[in-house]
Order: C-alpha cells, then sequence, then structure tokens
C-alpha cells in the first residue's frame, strides 16, 4: 500500500493506527510523498480521535526508524534524560558528566530553544568555541572517550517528525499528547538508548501548567517508551519557581558549573534524582553520586566534555575568563512604597518572557540570541524581599532594555504569603 488516504481514514474513523500505517505515514513525510495537505489531514484525525496507546507505540517507531537511528558498542549502558522545558532548567549540563562518571554512556542529541523556554544548546554555544553540530564519527569518539556529548541533531534523525512538526503549527494541531509524544520519543529514541528518564514540567512556567495536563503527557510517554523498548520512568517536576536562580544562556551555565563543584539548591536535588532514576532504569545502584558531585570528578568530565567539542581546556579554572558579561547589571528592587515581605507567588512565564526581551531566547527560529543576558539571583518562593534585599538581578545589553525587564520582573512577583510545593510531585513508571 502507497496510498496514506486510506491510513487517515482509518484513524479519522475512530479505526485506530497500526504499525504498516504509520511507516506508509512516516516515510512519506520523510521522502515527500505525503503531501502537507495529506500530512495536516493525518495530524487533525490524530488530534480528534486519538491513536490509542498501540498507535502511540507505532508512530513513534516508524517516525523514529524515518531516518538513521544510532547503534552503540560500549562498556556501559547508554542513558538519556528528556525535559518538556523550563525555566533555569539547566540539569543536562550537571547530569550527563554526572552519570559519566558513574560509568553509563549519554549520547545527548539536543534542541535549541523557541520561545520562553531556553534551549540546552543555546546555553552551550555560549561557551566559546562549543561546537554543538558534530560529525557522527566524532559525536561517537566522545561518547566513548568522555562518557558523554551533548550534540544537535542530524539533517538524518527522525526526519518525519521534522516536518510533522512544522505541520502541526500550522495545522493547529500542536496540543495532541499522541503527536506531542511520537515527536518527543522518535528523536531521543533515535539515539539508541537503553534507558530514558522524562521530567515533565508542571506549573506557572510549564508548557503545560495543569498538573492533570503533564500526568497525561508523563504517563503517555512512559507507556509508549516502554512498548517501543526503551526502559524508561518519568518524574514530575515543580515548574511553579524557576529551576535554577539564574535565566540566561552564559549565566545559566556558570550556575550549572557551580552545582558540578558542589554547590546546594533545587537545581542539584532535581539533577541527583533524574541520575538515580537512570541509573535504576539501567540496573545499577544509585548510591555514591553526591559525592561525584563534591569531589570535582563531574566537574572534570564536563571540561573534557567541553574541550572535545571545541571549548577552552580550562573553562573550569577560569569561567569569568570565557563567559562573557552583559554590560549593564543592576538590580530589581521591590516597587515602591512596598514594605519588606515574603514572596507569595511567581509568575515563571513572565520571567521567560523577560529573558525573550532582553535578548535572550527567540520568538522564531534561527533568530540570533545574546549569550550575556538574562536574569540571576532569582529569590524563590517563602524568601525575604526587601529595601537590602532585591528580587534578582537583570544582565542587559543597555539601560533601556533593563529598565523594561526590571518591570517585567517587578510585574511577574507577587508578594505575600507562600511557600514552594514539593520539588517532585509525582514519580511515573507505566
Amino acid at each position: 500500500m502507497t496510498d496514506p488516504r486510506p491510513v487517515i481514514s482509518a484513524v479519522r474513523d475512530g479505526r485506530g493506527l497500526d504499525g504498516p500505517g504509520a511507516a506508509l505515514i512516516a516515510q512519506g513525510l520523510a521522502d515527500g510523498s505525503v503531501s502537507d495537505a495529506q500530512a495536516g489531514a493525518f495530524a487533525m484525525a490524530v488530534l480528534t480521535r486519538g491513536v490509542g496507546p498501540a498507535g502511540r507505540v507505532a508512530l513513534t517507531r516508524a517516525m523514529r526508524d524515518s531516518g538513521h537511528v544510532l547503534q552503540w558498542d560500549l562498556s556501559g549502558p547508554v542513558v538519556d534524560k528528556h525535559s518538556t522545558g523550563g525555566i533555569g532548567d539547566t540539569v543536562s549540563l550537571v547530569l550527563a558528566p554526572l552519570l559519566a562518571a558513574r560509568g553509563v554512556f549519554v549520547p545527548m542529541i539536543s534542541g535549541r530553544g523557541l520561545g520562553h523556554t531556553g534551549g540546552t544548546l543555546d546555553k552551550l554555544e555560549a561557551i566559546p568555541g562549543y561546537l554543538c553540530d558534530q560529525p557522527e564519527g566524532d559525536f561517537r569518539r566522545i561518547v566513548r572517550t568522555v562518557g558523554c556529548a551533548i550534540v544537535a541533531a542530524t539533517g538524518d534523525v527522525a526526519p518525519a517528525d521534522r516536518r510533522l512538526y512544522a505541520i502541526r503549527d500550522e495545522s493547529g494541531t500542536v496540543e495532541s499528547i499522541d503527536l506531542i509524544t511520537a515527536s518527543i520519543l522518535s528523536k531521543k529514541l533515535a539515539a539508541g538508548l537503553d534507558a530514558l528518564v522524562l521530567d515533565v514540567k508542571a506549573g506557572s512556567g510549564a508548557i503545560l501548567k495543569k498538573p492533570d495536563s503533564a500526568a497525561r503527557l508523563a504517563h503517555a510517554l512512559v507507556e509508549t517508551a516502554n512498548g517501543a523498548g526503551c526502559r524508561t520512568s518519568a518524574l514530575i517536576t515543580d515548574m511553579d519557581q524557576p529551576l535554577a536562580r539564574s535565566a540566561g544562556n552564559a549565566l545559566e551555565v556558570a550556575e550549572a558549573m557551580r552545582v558540578l563543584h558542589g554547590q546546594p539548591g533545587a537545581l542539584r536535588d532535581l539533577t541527583l534524582a533524574l541520575a538515580a532514576e537512570c541509573l535504576q532504569l539501567a540496573g545499577l545502584s544509585p548510591d555514591g553520586l553526591e559525592a561525584l558531585l563534591d569531589n570535582g570528578t563531574a566537574a572534570e568530565i564536563f571540561g573534557r566534555m567541553v574541550a572535545a567539542q571545541g571549548g577552552p581546556r580550562d573553562l573550569m579554572d577560569r569561567p569569568d575568563a570565557h563567559l562573557a558579561r552583559a554590560p549593564v547589571i543592576v538590580p530589581v528592587p521591590i516597587p515602591a512604597g512596598q514594605p519588606a515581605a515574603q514572596v507569595g507567588r511567581i509568575d515563571v512565564t513572565a520571567l521567560g518572557h523577560a529573558v525573550l526581551a532582553l535578548g535572550g531566547g527567540r520568538v522564531r527560529a534561527g533568530e540570533r540570541i545574546d549569550h550575556r543576558v538574562g536574569l540571576d539571583r532569582m529569590v524563590r518562593l517563602g524568601e525575604a524581599v526587601g529595601p537590602d534585599h532585591p528580587l534578582a538581578m537583570v544582565h542587559a545589553a543597555d539601560d533601556t532594555a533593563a529598565q523594561i525587564a526590571v518591570a517585567a520582573v517587578q510585574a511577574a512577583y507577587t508578594l505575600g504569603e507562600g511557600a514552594p510545593g514539593p520539588l517532585i510531585r509525582d514519580r511515573i513508571t507505566a
């Protein structure tokens, strides 16, 4: 069968999606034999009728197999994690070397940011010389010798997803859980993983703000990935406040490096929890993870990874010499006339948009970003602020941008009684 219309009709009529039908659609998306109109009709049919657990597995496998799937012959398990995105989420930069220090291999294929959440590759490109675009041979060599590498996807990784992703945006079908699941997993599973842990955010700074929506996606991801042959679990984690105290590319790299040198906080806590999940999925004990942060072993591996991908060899010893600083750095005071108080609520998405407005992110793919700008020293829920304790520090390219950001950050914080919720809201294993 080479005509996609019967497959589209079957999904539209509620008869589901089987393996051959999914393969036909995925291959047609990759080679162009499925038209844009047919792809849009397929996406709308999936959105309105769903394809069920078996159909999600079939579509994920077919989209994964529409391009090159890596295979590994290494001395330990191959693992990775994926986050649905948040503010101050620099887990990948700490997690990859931490897991490598524990003897597993992490071939992390990541993306760039779009919208209010930051991208892992944008953060790494704040490091002078760091090359995210690595030929497969170099990628394999770095993973084998260092234990981890964080790179951009090549054009032959899940090409069906790349085309369908754009069509979903144009056809108003972005919110389909089935299509989101297949999109995320087809790219991740193309890396040839033995195990995968998912960090699904919920809260005011997440893509999925409602807990029930995050739970539905987490269950779909875990069920589908396991059905596709990759041992997977998920943590549903808090995004009602930024994960770290920094938001902005160079600033987040600097904070990740401090965590690699033992700095406490939510970023460290979540990284340790996700690393423990990865190790347990791979059949290994999570014991000793904290020591690998505290004794500098994970930091040393991060430095080796950066050097292997073109960055400076002395980054860990001289970060200030390599990470660019914005020319204007100003505090964000509490609003005039407001007495000292606690932070009661944070509009985390608004903080992400403040970084976007400073030039630290992109609204459209391909836009240039300013790695220097962003926010740091952001206060957290329940913490005290006052005349001597600002809400945050703004790092900006000029005075005008700085003052606009100050106003945006002030508007994002609500003062009053408040306390943070749990960092990890739930754990999904099936």
